[in-house]
């Protein structure tokens, strides 16, 4: 069992993150890593590269060698992510943040930055991809590899999450991607998350984040999942994916009258 601390919460509450050192144990971290890898191999990468194209200069730009390597719905995959997804130490961990026991999944994701040429994200929220009315939208960022600046770790704005839904520059600027204004916002400002294998970060959708280039030797492998309480509920944004509304834990109060009104109808 992994209940934060009092500290803990009030550091979650006051920053809008918190680092959960050593929250994936070492064998099934390791089982999540192997297939993880093994997944990569199975894909047709040269269809899954992605990059950032935006204004600033500093960023990659779409001929860049620099690339991110994307597969989203990792546990339609392999039955080791959905295991991993009711990890119970994660989710005593979430249910202490997201401050309800009824969590519900909204969809996983991997990102592999390869050494040398890992693309770097501009600074941005989540919140833009899937509003919700409450914003008890959440993430959970396994670390799957130690991560620093130099192999394109996570970099936060401590507090960012209390300032609301910031002005979205992609859209305005013609780009598929959502982020804040990068003068206001510059990487350069912001804080690192250097983490270990194992370590997990959980962030408010409204936390403004993003990652340097890896320009190291080594990769930087991670594995997200994206969670809301089951009461709150979408505003727009993205489709939903599917696994969208499986219940990772408690009940679906909301789901059990929708149902019970089909019936009925």
């Amino acid at each position: 069992m992994v209940r934060l601390t009092k500290e803990q919460m009030e550091f979650y509450k006051e920053n809008g993150y918190i680092l959960l050192k050593n929250l994936i144990k070492e064998d099934e971290l390791k089982k999540v890593s192997d297939e993880y890898d093994d997944l990569f191999r199975r894909k047709n990468q040269s269809k899954m590269e992605s990059s950032w194209v935006g204004s600033d200069e500093n960023f990659r730009q779409s001929d860049s060698p620099y690339t991110v390597k994307g597969i989203h719905n990792l546990q339609m995959h392999h039955a080791v992510f959905g295991k991993l997804l009711y990890n119970d130490d994660l989710l005593d961990a979430l249910e202490d943040v997201m401050g309800t026991k009824n969590i519900m999944l909204h969809h996983t994701k991997a990102h592999y930055k390869p050494p040398e040429k890992g693309a770097s994200y501009p600074m941005h929220q989540d919140f833009p991809y899937f509003p919700y009315e409450k914003d008890s939208m959440v993430a959970a960022f396994i670390h799957l590899d130690d991560s620093n600046p130099e192999n394109g770790g996570l970099f936060v704005y401590p507090g960012s999450h209390k300032l609301g839904p910031l002005e979205d520059f992609g859209p305005k600027e013609g780009s598929s991607f959502h982020y804040v204004d990068q003068k206001k916002f510059p990487i350069e400002r912001a804080t690192p998350v250097v983490a270990e294998a194992g370590d997990v970060v959980i962030f408010s959708y409204l936390l403004v984040h993003g990652s340097t280039p890896n320009n190291s030797t080594r990769p930087r492998r991670m594995f997200l999942i994206q969670l809301a309480d089951a009461h709150d509920k979408p505003k727009g944004g993205e489709p939903g994916q599917p696994g969208r509304g499986w219940m990772l834990r408690g009940v679906n109060l909301d789901r059990d009258a929708t149902v019970a009104k089909r019936a009925q109808d």
